[in-house]
């Protein structure tokens, strides 16, 4: 028996505009997705998840899933026959956190135990890349499995080659991450972004340039763990997003609420259109505050922290 983890993941700055250039800065969690791998004598392979989940997301990755092994199997070079892999922890399987991708991390891990493949943590992620292409589709800028492999503060500037720049808080900061109980289809919304791109470009790229501009204020507050600054900035991406079409009214009342009750900021976090929110909540005290006003409008909130390496 082997096993790997991955870090869940909440984008900070800019989401579905990385897809164009804009630099996406991205945030492990501290919770994390477990993977075991036991080889069988029989059997075929199959995947058991324990995780918890959003209603209805299992079912809906299922196929999704299925393809990501089967990409990290011919990235490896290897097809194991016979396989069991148990998928549990405390990250949750659902929209906006890095589930797929810290999954994916923690499967590649658990194999290279197992197979003795001694992968380097480079080469941990180039396989969880891969699986990522079978959730989100070619255009993956492989933020999540960046993250849930690394651990930190990610900022990544896509290209040929792409630009990866690694950073850090002075030390984890508290978030509450809101669930509005949507599945995000993230291939569709990518899909349906790029389609009002093209029909509105001007509008668009006024869009992108505005959220570059947030992305570089963004860097250096996060050097310098300018946590209210950080919290303004997160508002600004949220208006944006909103602006481009990519919110909807459940993250948009989370937020709002987030910020009534004390948060620092507050966005969406992933493809929008469902999915998770994230608030900016330093202190338990202020965590909890937060939490708690979310749960009593009868979402799922979910403690966490920021930045953890």
């Amino acid at each position: 028996m082997a096993k790997g983890i991955g870090y869940g993941k909440t984008i900070l700055f800019s989401d579905m505009f990385s897809v164009f250039g804009v630099p996406v800065i991205a945030s492990a969690l501290s919770m994390t997705a477990d993977a075991e791998l036991f080889q069988t004598a029989s059997g075929g392979w199959e995947v058991r998840d324990e995780r918890w989940e959003a209603k209805g997301y299992k079912e809906e990755k299922k196929g999704m899933q299925i393809e990501s092994l089967e990409r990290i199997f011919q990235h490896l070079r290897f097809h194991p026959e016979h396989l069991r892999i148990l998928l549990s922890g405390d990250l949750p399987a659902m929209s906006g956190i890095g589930a797929t991708g810290a999954s994916s991390v923690a499967i590649v891990r658990s194999l290279s135990e197992e197979f003795n493949l001694r992968l380097t943590e480079d080469k941990v992620n180039a396989a969880a890349y891969q699986a990522e292409i079978a959730y989100h589709g070619p255009t993956t800028s492989g933020i999540d499995n960046l993250v849930s492999t690394y651990g930190g503060i990610i900022c990544l500037t896509r290209g040929e080659p792409n630009v990866v720049r690694k950073m850090r808080l002075k030390e984890p900061v508290e978030v509450v991450i809101g669930d509005t109980g949507i599945i995000a289809n993230t291939k569709a919304l990518l899909a349906a972004f790029a389609e009002r791109k093209k029909n509105s470009p001007d509008r668009y790229e006024r869009i992108l340039q505005r959220a570059r501009q947030i992305a570089a204020e963004a860097l250096t507050s996060i050097e310098t763990s300018d946590l209210v600054q950080i919290g303004c900035l997160m508002d600004r991406s949220q208006f944006l997003l909103q602006e481009a079409e990519i919110s909807c009214p459940e993250l948009d009342l989370l937020i709002e609420l987030s910020r009534s009750v004390g948060a620092l900021g507050a966005k969406l976090t992933g493809a929008g259109g469902g999915g998770c929110m994230i608030a900016l909540t330093p202190g338990k005290d202020l965590q909890q505050r937060v939490a708690y006003a979310i749960e009593a409008k009868g979402f799922q909130a979910l403690r966490s922290r920021l930045g953890v390496n």
